[in-house]
């Protein structure tokens, strides 16, 4: 008997961490294929390559989401747990550069709204300089506020629904920083 409870406990520890464990390579980049957010459970809805001048790499984007979906508005509006995981694959990517594309894509966001301050404290969060294999997650945590972490260290807050709209409108929306790398993440 004790040997069956064992048997029994050893493959479902096994067979949760194979679960847990799976991954995804999307351009060379390994994505867990689910992500905590929030304490609920997401789900890889794709990725892609954020490129520049059709010939630049610079960082690899994937999407998580409760349940996967290839309906842009509909994630941008949600009011739901969700993610964007980025990967810097260029030494091209510098912080400066960094916040320069966010303020342009803040500009270009057909959804939500942010504000100077937000663009502010996005720089005194990444204050420190960016190196190829940095890691960037953005998690929104439903109802309350996007957690910006930096190389798996949380480093601040943004309140609000809106903000959240505008700042995956960025990737997401009717004007994204790149169309290829929209599809990849919705999954098309």
């Amino acid at each position: 008997m004790k040997l069956l409870k064992y048997l029994f406990t050893s493959s479902i520890i096994i067979f949760s961490y194979s679960f847990t464990g799976q991954t995804k390579t999307i351009e060379d980049v390994e994505f867990n294929s689910s992500m905590s957010i929030n304490s609920v459970n997401t789900v890889l809805n794709g990725g892609g390559l954020r490129e520049k001048y059709g010939f630049m790499d610079l960082y690899v984007g994937a999407l998580y989401l409760e349940k996967k979906s290839t309906d842009d508005k509909a994630i941008i509006m949600s009011d739901a747990n969700m993610g964007i995981r980025l990967v810097i694959v260029s030494g091209l990517v510098t912080r400066d550069r960094f916040i320069e594309a966010l303020e342009d894509g803040f500009k270009n966001t057909t959804a939500g709204k942010s504000s100077a301050n937000d663009i502010d404290m996005f720089k005194k969060y990444l204050s420190d300089a960016f190196v190829e294999g940095d890691e960037i997650i953005l998690n929104y945590h439903k109802g309350e506020s996007v957690h910006l972490y930096k190389n798996g260290k949380e480093r601040g807050t943004f309140d609000g629904l809106a903000f959240k709209q505008a700042l995956f409108g960025i990737w997401l929306g009717g004007n994204p920083a790149d169309d290829d790398l929209k599809e990849g993440m919705l999954g098309l």
